[in-house]
């Protein structure tokens, strides 16, 4: 079942898209990958939907990939008498430890952790930076603040501090049982939530032990001073775009964006962009030209995946939302200027002989018009390498591992086909060349480029190209 296009779709579940009927619609709309939340729902609703996707898998005979995002530190503000307060501009408020009931001039602050690092000028946002406070003077206890720009403001809303590295870990309590749930599920990706440097992955890379990829999401001002060194020990980055738009001006996201994908793409590590892609279809059957607009932008920026969240989640057309951005996808690749953008850059080759063989894989595909590149691969590292040079044909991933398909699920140009260990060189062209035909990426007759390693099966070890001509596709896949 080849998709046809390069940049995948993840798709978030939720009570609009639970059932298995509905997360089988999702896949038929174009889903690539299917995003729990765990923000949201019990372990109970997201078991269900995780044994809904395997049965769709095995019934597909294509590998999907779930994706399970850990909610992270949830900071918020108490509660108010009347429940919600009218706040002026101009008008002094504290936010203070006192778990007492809030008023107008006050309200509580349950995180220590934000008073210490509080500091005179601070700016404080709550409620989606739709209120403003400057703190004019903080202890241990209180910041007394004043408000710069008002509105209401209710009971148990959101705080975020821009600018400032707050001293608390990435992973809450709530995070670790999460963690070991979906582990034992068999997840995976396991999305990271508010990083902020680079050690903040070290407890959750640890826990993984690689059971599952792990994903960090750049949704914090002070991940972007670290990006650099988050990027090169996690797996792959989620542009996280409605958190970074609540703490840095709007008009700052499109390039923050764009330095975000280019950084995860020279790596080498697979990159989705995320949050409010299509948010108008939440309610309305069809998006505005401004988000169509937006999804094909990281198209253009050579984005792994893009993905989907409220849209899908608990929109009303959770379906129509999947298929309209297959639809973006396919059309925006089909653009002479997307064609133009992908040949214009190419990553750096690095002195291995595996870089070495995967740049020019896609050399000789474009040089003597090859329909797809296979590879065949143990740990996913083939393919991600081939992946990373933005080939202008699709990759067809040959692996005899079911977590290195699905794992790849979520990887720019990568049509995963599970096969048994290969013996030989021979064994090794004629499947290829076989599957290349049964999977419809290349008619008989037609040239196709391998590579694999050998020995055949040493993880990392990619030293062979070959040009091979497709024969029929009479043999079925021998992975189970």
């Amino acid at each position: 079942m080849f998709r046809g296009r390069h940049t995948k779709v993840v798709a978030t579940l939720g009570p609009a898209s639970s059932s298995p009927e509905q997360i089988r619609a999702l896949f038929d709309a174009g889903a690539d990958v299917f995003r729990l939340n765990m923000s949201h729902g019990g372990s109970d609703d997201h078991r269900l939907r995780y044994e809904a996707i395997r049965r769709i898998e095995k019934r597909a005979q294509r590998p999907i990939g779930i994706l399970a995002d850990l909610q992270g530190p949830k900071l918020r503000i108490g509660r108010f008498a009347t429940e919600r307060v009218a706040l002026r501009a101009g008008q002094r408020f504290r936010l203070d430890s006192d778990p007492t009931i809030g008023s107008e001039d006050r309200v509580h602050l349950p995180h220590p952790e934000i008073l210490a690092a509080l500091r005179d000028g601070t700016e404080v946002l709550l409620d989606d930076g739709k209120i403003r406070l400057r703190v004019e003077r903080r202890t241990d206890q209180l910041a007394e603040t004043i408000v710069q720009t008002g509105g209401t403001l209710s009971n148990n809303k959101g705080v975020n501090v821009p600018g400032v590295v707050l001293p608390m870990r990435a992973m809450t309590e709530k995070d670790r049982r999460d963690l070991d749930f979906v582990l034992n599920l068999g997840v995976d990706w396991v999305g990271l939530s508010f990083v902020q440097r680079a050690e903040d992955v070290a407890e959750a890379r640890k826990l993984i032990a690689g059971r599952a990829g792990l994903l960090a999401k750049i949704e914090k001002p002070s991940a972007l001073a670290a990006l650099d060194d988050i990027v090169e020990i996690v797996d792959g980055i989620m542009v996280a775009r409605g958190d970074l738009g609540v703490e840095l001006p709007l008009e700052t996201v499109p390039g923050l964006q764009k330095r975000i994908v280019s950084a995860a793409r020279q790596a080498g590590k697979p990159v989705v962009v995320a949050t409010q892609m299509l948010e108008s279809m939440i309610g309305a059957p069809s998006p505005t030209r401004a988000e169509v607009s937006d999804v094909a932008t990281a198209v253009y920026d050579g984005a792994d995946a893009v993905m989907l969240s409220a849209e899908s989640a608990a929109g009303q057309y959770p379906t129509e939302a999947v298929a309209m951005m297959d639809r973006i996808i396919r059309q925006t690749e089909r653009e002479t200027v997307y064609h133009q953008l992908r040949a214009a850059w190419h990553p750096g080759t690095e002195a291995t002989s595996a870089d070495a063989i995967s740049t020019a894989a896609r050399q000789v595909a474009e040089t003597l018009g090859a329909t797809a590149i296979v590879t065949f691969t143990t740990t996913g590292s083939t393919a991600l390498r081939t992946a990373r040079q933005r080939p202008a044909v699709p990759v067809m991933v040959m692996t005899p591992r079911r977590g290195t398909a699905r794992r790849l699920a979520v990887l720019w140009g990568a049509h995963c086909v599970r096969e048994k260990n290969i013996d030989d060189f021979a064994e090794m062209v004629e499947r290829a060349s076989r599957a290349a035909a049964r999977e419809g990426l290349a008619k008989p007759g037609e040239r196709i480029v391998i590579t694999a390693g050998v020995p055949f099966g040493t993880p990392g070890a990619t030293n062979i190209l070959r040009i091979a001509l497709v024969e029929d596709a009479s043999a079925p896949p021998t992975g189970d």
